[in-house]
């Protein structure tokens, strides 16, 4: 008779709150790691618990510093060398998932670099939500599982019971989700085109629809200096719409984001627990987990169910 194989979680550091969260979800404990530092900034992760012949989640978003990519690289290669089976990358936010293409001349593609370097460090699965671009998944030689943040959202705006809703996206490349959301909520769509100087710096944006009298909520994958989804809000209560709402999965949240938000047309601003937000540095700003997905896809992999049933878009 065969045996049922073992399955461990465990975490970094910086993802601490959202693993205990999932582990909370998936009924079982985080397993222990004992992180060795040292006096010049390096650090050893060491798993305090046989995963021998088990199927360990390895649980952490790739946010910046690197630190978190390389303490999730060097959790993989402590499973591995410890003999798990099978070792699964759980990362809520993929970083450098940005950088998905060459661009410019002499560029980097930083999402395929590190998918490199999570399959050469032993992942056999990777575990992500909304990632920047749908094609990362190709970077891969292993199994991905792409899970949208849409199961989470759908059920809030519908919680709202907006009269006259309309769903927009921020730019041309966020259009394929404002209408997958639209039909799911039989809203009209609307697209703000934008047209940029460099990163996080936009040079016009324009609107291409009617948004008049209607309740607008606004789709991107991330929010990051926040500069993009402000200045498409005042666009559209500018087009008059009676109100304004964000939501993105990725509350990246960067330089001066919270005073922006604030400052903003915007009513208020939904993000997934995906990376840690400081709710207090904005009274618009709602966080809705993401644990809960995570957790019921984790146990699907691991009872090798099928897990289409759990995407919406």
């Amino acid at each position: 008779m065969s045996q049922e194989q073992a399955t461990y979680l465990f975490s970094t550091r910086t993802s601490m709150a959202l693993s205990e969260k999932i582990a909370e979800n998936y009924g079982q404990k985080l397993g222990a790691i004992k992180i060795s530092n040292f006096s010049d900034g390096e650090f050893e992760p060491t798993l305090e618990q046989s995963v021998r012949g088990g199927r360990v989640f390895l649980i952490g978003s790739t946010f910046p510093p690197a630190d978190n990519l390389l303490e999730m690289l060097l959790m993989i290669d402590a499973a591995k060398r410890a003999s798990a089976k099978n070792i699964t990358a759980v990362i809520p936010y993929y970083g450098l998932a940005r950088q998905d293409r060459k661009d410019k001349p002499r560029a980097p593609i930083g999402a395929k670099l590190v998918a490199n370097l999570l399959t050469a460090a032993g992942a056999t699965r990777i575990m992500t939500m909304d990632l920047h671009a749908d094609q990362i998944q190709g970077f891969f030689e292993i199994p991905v599982d792409h899970l949208y943040a849409s199961t989470i959202f759908i059920d809030y705006i519908k919680s709202l019971n907006l009269d006259d809703l309309t769903i927009a996206s921020p730019d041309m490349g966020g259009a394929k989700r404002a209408r997958n959301y639209a039909s799911h909520l039989s809203a009209d769509v609307v697209i703000a085109y934008k047209e940029r100087k460099k990163a996080n710096e936009i040079a016009e944006m324009f609107l291409i629809g009617d948004v008049k009298n209607r309740n607008v909520v606004l789709l991107d994958d991330m929010i990051d200096t926040a500069g993009t989804l402000c200045t498409a809000a005042n666009i559209l209560m500018e087009n008059g719409a009676k109100s304004v709402r964000a939501m993105a999965t990725h509350g990246v949240l960067s330089g001066k984001a919270y005073e922006n938000i604030e400052k903003s047309k915007l009513l208020e601003v939904i993000v997934t627990d995906t990376i840690p937000v400081n709710t207090s540095l904005s009274s618009k700003i709602k966080v809705l987990t993401c644990a809960p997905l995570f957790a019921d896809v984790m146990r699907s992999v691991h009872s090798h169910q099928s897990i289409s049933d759990k995407f919406i878009i």
